[in-house]
C-alpha cells in the first residue's frame, strides 16, 4: 500500500474514532474465517462497524482523540470494534463471542463515552439489558406515580357515587 493509501485509511479511521461512541479492541490470533464471518455478520447485524487494522495506521488515526488511551494495547494482532449508536449492543455481541470462542478471541479494552475500561468492565456493559428494556423500565417508573395519582382521582367520584346508590337504596327500602 503506498503512503497516500495509508493516509487516506488514517484520516478515515480518524473521523470514524472521532464520532464513535464506543470502541473495543480484540486480539483474534487464530481464528478461522468461518469464525470471522459469523462474528462479522452478528457485529453488522447490532449496527457495529469491525475491522483489522495495522497497530501503527491505528496509532496514528486515535491521535487527538478521545480513543488514545488505548494505544497501550496496539499490539499484536488487534481487531477494531465500533459502535456508533447501542455500545451495550456491540458489548454482549463481543462478549458472547469471547466466551464461545476463548482459545483464538480476547478481548483486549475499549472505550466508552472517552473513559477506558477493562475487559471486566466490558463484560459488565455486556450484562446490562439492552437500551429498549432500559428506557421502558424508565418510563414505567416516570408512568407510575401518574397513573397512581390518576386512580386516586378517579376513585373519588366513584366512591362519592357509590355513596349517593346507598343512600338511594336506603329510602327506597324505607
Amino acid at each position: 500500500m503506498n503512503r497516500e493509501g495509508k493516509q487516506q485509511i488514517i484520516t478515515e479511521l480518524h473521523d470514524k474514532l472521532k464520532t464513535a461512541k464506543a470502541v473495543f479492541l480484540a486480539d483474534f490470533r487464530g481464528m478461522d474465517v468461518e469464525q470471522a464471518n459469523a462474528l462479522r455478520s452478528e457485529l453488522r447485524n447490532a449496527s457495529v462497524e469491525y475491522r483489522v487494522i495495522k497497530n501503527t495506521l491505528l496509532e496514528l488515526a486515535s491521535r487527538e482523540t478521545d480513543k488514545q488511551s488505548l494505544s497501550s494495547h496496539y499490539t499484536g494482532p488487534t481487531a477494531v470494534a465500533l459502535s456508533y449508536d447501542d455500545p451495550v449492543a456491540a458489548a454482549k455481541v463481543l462478549s458472547k463471542f469471547a466466551k464461545g470462542n476463548q482459545s483464538v478471541f480476547k478481548l483486549k479494552a475499549g472505550v466508552l463515552s472517552g473513559k477506558a475500561i477493562s475487559v471486566s468492565d466490558i463484560q459488565s456493559l455486556a450484562d446490562l439489558p439492552s437500551r429498549e428494556v432500559l428506557i421502558a423500565k424508565l418510563l414505567g417508573t416516570m408512568n407510575a406515580p401518574v397513573a397512581s395519582f390518576v386512580g386516586t382521582l378517579a376513585a373519588v367520584p366513584g366512591s362519592f357515587v357509590r355513596a349517593l346508590d346507598a343512600i338511594r337504596a336506603q329510602k327506597q327500602g324505607n
